[in-house]
């Protein structure tokens, strides 16, 4: 497995890779990581250990690893794609049997000092599969696909959503089959297929409401009622609402949060990161956030859009509709739009396994990018 230029070899092969590197794709994202980090700062003023300078450390580590990933030979990602998510099954099933518990869920798995979540790599596994089956179903196959000719599909995105779904995270299942069906519905879909998919899902949601952790109904309850349970099941979506309302026009400023100082504000530096933002930057800030966000995911399309083949135009979309559907979710969320599940911010959230895998698709997605000037 070769470490390669994918812009070819020679002496000039530095200078036209960093030409032809996705610049439109990684300002917005290093400029989203840094205000995260300065955000992480104030959203952890008050915490014995400050999370921010273990989100530096992870940082650094996710722009290593996406430089490398975008150097690979993108033949390599082509041929290992099932590869990885077999590991990434597997380590699944492992968590349930031997997942350490935090906060009622049994979603992390620990190597020596290290711990992490292999729901976060599920993310990428997804979206490699699927571009990899689509692009060889291509050579046998033309035209859109019907409902028959998606049960392969429908069944790699279903497989690690029902494992994550034993973990609970319910949250974390949700991107994942998001992201599955972005990639389904880029690939090109019969109208009666995508109308019967719908309907499936609406079914499916019926027939899981009933089988929902208590604490997971409590808090559709809440969603729906928040003012019924200001003090137990909704009293994040509350506090949360809270925050963002007391930003206004132009925020607080940093550091002077007072639901962040006062910690009325629950997971202030995960996923009401945020909320933090906002009481503090305000609209304001809020629009330049979003903007940041929007450029993200314009360049990811475009980069799905102008890529050499079917294979990195089916992953550049899975892994754009990653972070797209992450973000829209968390901030619905935050905003009381959507019931409270779960969904980390992409770049702005703490969390080492998160972080690594936003990078990683980063990097995925700078290769697809690199690699349409390839011969």
């Amino acid at each position: 497995m070769a470490l390669e230029m994918t812009v070819g070899g020679g002496p000039g092969a530095p200078g036209r890779f960093l030409r032809r590197f996705p610049w439109n794709l990684a300002a917005p994202a290093l400029a989203i990581a840094a205000l995260g980090a300065w955000n992480l700062a104030s959203a952890s003023r008050t915490a014995q250990s400050p999370v921010w300078v273990a989100q530096l450390w992870f940082m650094g580590a996710g722009v290593v690893l996406a430089l490398a990933v975008s150097l690979l030979d993108d033949r390599t990602w082509l041929r290992m794609a099932h590869v990885f998510y077999g590991v990434v099954i597997v380590l699944l099933l492992v968590v349930l049997l031997k997942g350490r518990w935090v906060m009622g869920a049994r979603r992390w798995l620990a190597i020596g000092p290290v711990s992490f979540q292999p729901s976060e790599l599920a993310k990428i596994a997804v979206a490699l599969s699927l571009a990899r089956w689509f692009h060889m179903d291509a050579e046998k196959h033309e035209g859109s696909y019907g409902l028959a000719r998606l049960a392969a599909p429908i069944g790699l995105t279903l497989l690690p959503v029902i494992l994550i779904l034993r973990e609970p995270d319910l949250g974390t299942a949700l991107v994942v089959l998001a992201i599955g069906a972005t990639v389904i519905l880029f690939a090109g879909v019969r109208w009666q297929a995508a109308a019967a998919l719908l309907g499936t899902v609406a079914v499916a949601v019926v027939l899981v409401l009933p089988h929902l952790k208590p604490y997971q109904r409590k808090r559709i309850e809440a969603f729906l009622h928040p003012e019924g349970d200001a003090l137990g099941a909704g009293y994040h979506a509350t506090q949360s609402m809270i925050a963002v309302g007391s930003g206004q026009g132009t925020g607080k400023g940093w550091g002077q949060g007072t639901q962040t100082a006062l910690r009325f504000l629950p997971e202030q530096h995960t996923d009401f990161i945020f909320s933090v933002w906002a009481e503090e930057h305000g609209f304001l800030g809020c629009l330049l956030l979003i903007g940041l966000y929007l450029a993200l995911v314009s360049a990811g399309l475009s980069i799905a859009g102008n890529a050499r083949d079917r294979f990195g135009h089916l992953l550049a979309a899975g892994i754009t509709g990653m972070i797209f559907w992450q973000a829209a979710i968390n901030m619905a969320m935050v905003v009381g739009m959507l019931p409270v599940v779960g969904v980390p911010l992409p770049l702005m959230s703490y969390g080492g396994s998160a972080v690594i895998a936003t990078f990683l698709g980063l990097g995925l997605l700078a290769n697809v990018a690199v690699r349409r000037f390839v011969n």
